[in-house]
């Protein structure tokens, strides 16, 4: 058969530029990272011609013995990962899960709890331009101004305040751990169901690096990349046994109506690779170098919001400088550092309303960068954001990073699953979650990783 160069060369030639930008490059976007060669075979798969509306067993076409046997598969180990009682595994991205539990829980009008937007809350968690915050009356809960931390009274008190129907916990931009458990005493203060969006944390959960919601939430939502090295395109649900049919038919038909098998198939495998103790030696890594890039760039006085970062990814304030997020985004674009402009709670600068950079190590650890080569980052960072444009700073800077960029594949091998750790049902070990925030932070040290 034809090949794409053969039959489409701009789009071939396109598909190989990006490519090489993203070997060039070095990715702090914390909503990014690679996935693996596995993955993403099942992704581009001939799953991707197969029509499979409905639910396993009840598909509305006929062919389907085989899809059923890959969806049950993904809904089982997600099942198993994170010990839920239930899984859907059928929308097709976050947001699309994020609405299908509001149109499961709720009814137009009624009040819903969430994170406000500048301090860290997503977009479909009530955004004025989002369908949800159209749809449904969203109040907001903010962070402390002294420690720039989530305030649990005030979320008390906020809610005691506007008895909402629904409570979101979960975020975007916040880099601390989070009180489940707490959160949900605050939902049945008010009768409110909870909501968990694990989205950036979901790797850290799995390892036990992080508090796990699922014992404690109603229902739990998350993407499939981030941290959890996923390929983009993928919404998992997570919910109670007696909410299951809510939340299906939320999804289908609800909201979409055939799922994208192909998708659903590389979730499967990401799943098993999830259940790895190299997945959970990554997930470590990935902690130590945002605990290093945020401790090294406070030492070179700047300024990390909260004062630095339990999870991977953190906020870098330059409303103190004259670069704001938008300045620092280009201009550490132009030497080779990809990373995403963020706005910083609480600020009262003026100006563009991104006042910093929302750092992330996921993509860096996943090419198999560790503390040494995270220090020379923050070095560059350092040199660039401080350059007031110095042609000879950025020459070097650009100079440094593609080195750095070349010595390191895009997935790393060190992550690699072995194929007797891969290939057979079973050999998945139990999940070790984080009961509480202290055990969370004990875990981070890389204490109990493994099989329990």
């Amino acid at each position: 058969m034809p090949t794409l160069k053969d039959v489409d060369p701009e789009i071939a030639t396109l598909l190989r530029q990006e490519t090489r930008r993203q070997r060039n490059t070095i990715s702090l976007i914390a909503s990014e990272n690679y996935a693996s060669r596995a993955t993403l075979e099942a992704q581009g798969s001939i799953l991707a011609n197969k029509h499979g509306q409905g639910a396993v067993g009840d598909r509305g076409s006929g062919g389907c013995r085989y899809v059923d046997a890959i969806e049950t598969c993904a809904i089982e180990r997600a099942k198993r990962l994170f010990g839920a009682d239930h899984a859907n595994v059928q929308a097709a991205t976050a947001s699309i899960g994020n609405l299908a539990v509001l149109h499961a829980l709720l009814q137009p009008g009624d009040t819903v709890l969430a994170m406000q937007r500048e301090h860290g809350g997503h977009s479909t968690h009530g955004g004025a331009t989002n369908l949800s915050g159209r749809i449904y009356r969203f109040v907001f809960y903010s962070l402390d101004p002294r420690t720039e931390q989530l305030d649990y009274d005030a979320i008390r008190a906020r809610a005691l305040e506007t008895k909402p129907r629904l409570l979101i916990a979960g975020a975007t931009n916040y880099s601390r751990l989070i009180d489940f458990a707490t959160f949900r005493q605050i939902a049945n203060e008010v009768g409110a169901f909870l909501m968990v969006d694990m989205a950036h944390i979901v790797g850290l959960i799995i390892a036990g690096l992080h508090p796990n919601p699922v014992p404690h939430a109603h229902v739990v939502t998350t993407s499939t990349h981030k941290t959890l090295r996923g390929p983009r395109g993928g919404g998992l649900i997570l919910c109670t046994q007696d909410l299951a049919r809510r939340i299906d038919e939320a999804v289908s038909p609800g909201l979409q109506a055939a799922p994208m098998l192909d998708v659903i198939a590389s979730r499967a495998v990401l799943f098993r690779e999830a259940a790895t103790p190299q997945f959970r030696a990554y997930q470590v890594q990935v902690l130590r170098n945002a605990k290093t890039l945020s401790d090294t760039l406070l030492a070179e006085g700047f300024r990390i919001v909260s004062g630095g970062t339990d999870t991977h990814l953190m906020l870098l304030d330059l409303t103190p400088t004259p670069v704001r997020g938008e300045a620092g985004q280009a201009i550490l674009e132009s030497v080779g550092i990809i990373v995403s402009k963020a706005r910083i709670p609480f600020d009262e600068s003026g100006g563009s309303p991104c006042g910093g950079l929302r750092l992330g190590t996921p993509a860096i650890t996943t090419r198999g960068m560790k503390e040494s080569g995270v220090r020379q980052i923050a070095g560059i960072l350092k040199a660039v954001l401080r350059s007031s444009g110095d042609a000879s700073v950025l020459k070097q800077a650009r100079s440094e990073v593609t080195r750095l960029a070349r010595a390191l594949p895009l997935f790393s091998s060190e992550w690699d699953v072995p194929s007797e750790q891969g290939g057979a049902p079973g050999l998945e070990p139990r999940t070790l979650v984080a009961d509480d925030a202290s055990d969370a932070s004990r875990l981070v040290g890389g204490e109990g990783l493994g099989y329990v």
